[in-house]
């Protein structure tokens, strides 16, 4: 039998139905497909995207909702972001750090092609917090993509207690049922201690990030057990902010106490560079006097003079398996806990 063409398919407020007969496929198949259910053969989507596009219908998205209890959009939450001394959210430090960018770029960049769009929300302290988890409790977004900077954030908790799906950026401070993306990050420092020591370095420091985030911690710990297993039994360590400024003044610091530093492991890119002015600004030669090793591979990374040897964090592909997780658990009948953890790699440039 032949399928119906779109002249025998009523032309106003055409439905399911109409998509079903041109497509020669059941109601059922075509719902599916509009739905942005997964489970359907390539050619047959193509087939039912060719009846969609001739008989013009469109998805009342209203109704959709109702049926599916899906609204379309996830929230995409940056939390733990710092406030001005006046206490509102400071965005231009938001805004002005590349991960942040490469994070929220990546996901809005994986979430576009299933039709799911982010919502960008901040939550600074309790009251935004509760916002971002009302937000979810009550059904306006179908689930939650989550970058926490600090590890006491009890906002993780709060969303799973929301009973929506949420994905996290880096494992949770505490354990908690949440999926989450990280890397190895004890590993990738391992690989800056050894790169320093091959190279010649005698008398190594640390600029770690803030102690009480897990990453940090872990770069710091990974680095000096490195450095232990090849004879260093003490390496001096300043933690800093993860900022320009706060490298700069672990360095001074660093340098304070240890003047005759001849290797460093500076625990993001930002912070690295920071480290440099410092030594620059200190008649150090970089690495002829003191080698640089920071970590992420950010932007920041070539744009630095000299160039930064660091340790790459693949940031974009991480938000990409969020993303994919979260769509994952929104579409699974019951959705499955777990964890995705990348390696590191060393990229060798000029600093070290």
């Amino acid at each position: 039998m032949s399928k119906p063409s779109g002249s025998d398919v009523r032309r106003a407020a055409p439905t399911l139905e109409d998509v079903a007969k041109v497509a020669g496929v059941s109601r059922a198949t075509v719902s599916r497909v509009i739905n942005g259910k997964r489970k359907v053969a390539p050619a047959v989507q193509e087939v039912v995207l060719e009846a969609v596009a001739e008989t013009g219908y469109v998805p009342n998205r209203a109704a959709r909702s109702l049926v599916t209890r899906r609204t379309g959009t996830v929230a995409v939450v940056i939390s733990g972001a710092d406030a001005d001394p006046s206490g509102e959210l400071d965005l231009s430090g938001v805004f002005s750090d590349p991960f942040f960018g490469r994070v929220v770029g990546s996901l809005v960049r994986t979430l576009r092609p299933h039709d799911v769009h982010p919502v960008l929300m901040f939550a600074d302290d309790e009251q935004t917090r509760g916002q971002v988890a009302s937000y979810l409790r009550f059904g306006n977004a179908d689930g939650a993509l989550l970058v926490s900077t600090y590890a006491d954030d009890p906002l993780p908790e709060q969303i799973v207690g929301t009973g929506r799906p949420v994905v996290l950026f880096a494992r949770p401070g505490h354990p908690i049922p949440a999926s989450y993306v990280d890397l190895a990050n004890a590993d990738g420092a391992r690989l800056a201690a050894t790169h320093l020591l091959d190279r010649g370095c005698r008398t190594l420091g640390v600029i770690s990030g803030p102690l009480d985030v897990p990453s940090a911690r872990d770069r710091l710990e990974g680095f000096r057990d490195a450095a232990a297993r090849r004879g260093h039994a003490f390496v001096p360590s300043v933690a800093g902010s993860f900022t320009f400024e706060s490298g700069e003044a672990a360095m001074a610091e660093l340098l304070a106490a240890a003047p005759d530093l001849d290797g460093v492991f500076v625990s993001n890119d930002l912070m690295a560079q920071g480290a440099i002015h410092v030594l620059q600004e200190h008649g150090r030669r970089v690495p002829d006097d003191v080698a640089i090793v920071g970590f992420d591979d950010s932007p920041v990374a070539v744009q630095t003079r000299p160039r930064l040897t660091t340790v790459r964090q693949p940031v974009e592909q991480m938000a990409q398996e969020m993303a994919r997780m979260l769509l994952d658990q929104i579409d699974a009948d019951e959705p499955a806990v777990r964890s995705s953890i990348f390696e590191p790699t060393l990229v060798v440039r000029d600093s070290a």
